[in-house]
């Protein structure tokens, strides 16, 4: 396993003057889930998780906290004033270390205020500093916010055959 990669902390002032602390993601931070989930609505969870989620016991925190920094990362955002947590971003990559798959999940009273917009400019740093060649996601057709932030940044959008209501998001990094 890689160390905890410090490098990659940063302070930002986001659009709305907000400042915010962006670091990887430690396992301790599980402690900060429950107020967080708690401010993210039904809909939003479901539009992140492609079914409604109510169960946010230990095993399910943990599944989102604790990351081999060597197959996966995922970035964290804090409010500089308070220390709450307002969302994250991860990568998993794949067996070759090729391909990551992203997904991004924010409070949602924080929506369209640029915090996703730059969490997704850091995973996107991140997987092309690491040597992946492309970073891949799957939306649902009805979340057209992630829809429009994937086109600005540059990912192309297709519906694969049969695949219903769920778009593959692919940007090509190399």
């Amino acid at each position: 396993m890689k160390p905890y990669p410090a490098q990659w902390e940063r302070h930002e002032v986001l659009p709305d003057g907000r400042r915010v602390f962006l670091r990887p993601l430690k396992p301790d931070d599980a402690a900060l889930y429950p107020d967080f989930l708690a401010q993210v609505t039904p809909d939003d969870l479901r539009l992140r998780f492609f079914a409604p989620v109510k169960d946010f016991g230990h095993a399910f925190v943990a599944r989102l906290t604790q990351l081999d920094y060597a197959r996966a990362m995922a970035f964290a955002a804090f409010d500089e004033d308070t220390r709450e947590l307002l969302g994250g971003v991860r990568l998993h990559a794949d067996a070759n270390y090729e391909t990551g798959e992203y997904a991004v999940l924010l409070r949602s009273d924080l929506k369209g205020r640029g915090l996703g917009w730059r969490l997704m400019q850091l995973i996107i740093e991140y997987a092309r500093s690491e040597g992946l060649r492309r970073i891949e996601g799957q939306v649902l057709t009805e979340n057209t916010s992630m829809l429009r932030m994937c086109r600005e940044l540059g990912f192309a959008i297709k519906r694969e055959e049969g695949s219903g209501n769920i778009l593959d998001v692919m940007l090509e990094l190399g």
